[in-house]
């Protein structure tokens, strides 16, 4: 005789904001009747932390001490010890989503949910079946997203720059390549706002005005900067999220490039800052001339979960 169990949410979209319900079903598949010793439902949300490999030695005296931060942890009896006959079950429940009261003075409440290199957030509704001894129980689990109510937009804050060889931060390749000099150029950039809503591209405008050599590539990149650790010390550390090529090859001098990026679910949140973890964003616009020689200009951004502006 086999036996399935599984989760069902009734929002398609798995999108859940603070206060509101989560309701869905928990479906029992069976060939034959099924006795079981109880049917529980537990939802949980947790922060887990990592620190990078790098900094192994440096903070090995206290990297055992970064533990999962608990965000999130209720759990409800589905239904009481029993017989579940032959066929398709549907079990209904409803939980409300709220924030565990503070249990700590650095307990940030619900966060958003956040898929990162050296940080995680994530919720996740898990359902189990208890049976005799002789029989394992039955196991099944659901993730689900949380997501910030959207709040009114603020100010755009325009950055505009000139990049040129006076302004410009070589890159460690370009330093490692042992070139003699840079090559002269001289490259207008511009963001419309460094204050960006989550459900809204990044836009701007590139401009190349002179340039000694030929270009091989103009890049849009983004990002993150994850700062983890605790009282003993704190791992920092930028990763890559996405990189979008806006000009290939040689581009025409005097002219402008738009940029647009649109920001990737999941990977992405809103900039978040608590007593045992950060994530912030970075936007890098790069050069790279024929030689690969690479020049970069970065731009610090503020994501939030506001209207659209």
């Amino acid at each position: 005789m086999s036996t399935n169990l599984s989760i069902v949410l009734k929002r398609a979209s798995k999108v859940y904001h603070e206060g509101e319900t989560i309701a869905g079903v928990a479906v029992v598949e069976s060939s034959g009747d099924v006795r079981h010793e109880g049917l529980t439902l537990l939802v949980e949300g947790c922060v887990n932390l990592q620190l990078s490999t790098k900094n192994v030695g440096i903070f090995e005296a206290f990297s055992n001490s970064i533990k999962p931060l608990n965000l999130l942890y209720t759990t409800i009896e589905l239904a009481p010890p029993g017989k579940i006959p032959v066929g398709t079950t549907e079990i209904p429940f409803e939980i409300p989503l709220r924030a565990r009261q503070a249990v700590s003075p650095g307990y940030p409440g619900l966060l958003e949910t956040y898929h990162g290199v050296f940080v995680n957030v994530m919720y996740t509704i898990k359902c189990s079946m208890k049976r005799s001894f002789l029989n394992k129980p039955l196991n099944a689990s659901c993730q689900f997203f949380v997501q910030y109510r959207q709040q009114e937009a603020p100010p755009l804050k325009p950055v505009r720059c000139e990049i040129n060889p006076a302004t410009i931060r070589a890159s460690a390749t370009a330093t490692s390549a042992g070139r003699v000099a840079m090559p002269q150029f001289q490259v207008y950039a511009e963001i419309c706002s460094t204050v960006c809503p989550l459900d809204q591209p990044i836009t701007g405008k590139i401009r190349v005005d002179e340039c000694s050599v030929p270009i091989k590539s103009i890049e849009l990149q983004l990002v993150r900067v994850e700062t983890c650790g605790c009282a003993e010390g704190y791992s920092r550390d930028a990763t890559e999220i996405q990189n979008i090529q806006i000009g290939d090859g040689d581009v025409r001098r005097g002219r402008d490039v738009p940029l647009h990026m649109v920001l990737p679910r999941l990977f992405t949140c809103p900039t978040t800052t608590t007593l045992n973890f950060k994530i912030e964003f970075e936007l890098n616009i790069a050069v790279i001339f024929e030689d690969d020689y690479l020049v970069t200009e970065n731009f610090p951004i503020l994501l939030l979960r506001s209207k659209s502006i």
